[in-house]
């Protein structure tokens, strides 16, 4: 019996399955997106992960960390320049999977899993917004600005003028 047991095994021997999961690790990091069963994406996230917040501190010994998971010097290079640059500002949560339905032969659930900084598609519409989003809290939520007190009236001689420059 498995009791609490938290590694999903892959019906595969330990090093069969290391083996498995250093190579959809390096095609991962390659092609930005890959498809494969759910099972196998489920377990290659936390596989993978480790790894990108390892690439955010670029030592010799992250490094050599990365390499010894990977063991190719391609994938490596690439995690460190191109992944880690891109995942600097996020604290985690660097891949999506998307179911994709069942696969034809033996119906196995099938699932997209992709580098969430990569995607086109939606990170096109958040660009600007991502990146210079503030920081909202319950206090800030309701804060408004200022307005003028009741009896007090504004100003609205500057308003006037400009409506009839134009």
């Amino acid at each position: 019996m498995r009791h609490g047991d938290k590694i999903n095994n892959l019906g595969r021997k330990t090093a069969h399955r290391h083996a498995l999961l250093m190579n959809l690790a390096i095609a991962l990091i390659e092609n930005k997106r890959i498809f494969t069963t759910l099972a196998k994406a489920k377990a290659l996230r936390t596989y993978v992960e480790p790894l990108i917040t390892k690439s955010k501190e670029d030592t010799t010994h992250s490094r050599r960390t990365a390499f010894s998971y990977l063991r190719n010097k391609e994938a490596v290079s690439t995690l460190f320049k191109d992944v880690a640059v891109k995942v600097a500002e996020r604290n985690g949560g660097y891949t999506r999977i998307i179911k994709t339905g069942n696969r034809q032969g033996d119906a196995a659930e099938m699932a997209m899993i992709e580098l969430v900084d990569f995607n086109e598609i939606y990170t096109n519409g958040k660009k600007g917004a991502s990146t210079a989003k503030a920081k909202t809290t319950r206090r800030s939520r309701g804060a408004k600005k200022a307005a003028p007190a009741k009896g007090k009236s504004v100003d609205t001689s500057s308003i006037e003028d400009a409506k009839t420059e134009e």
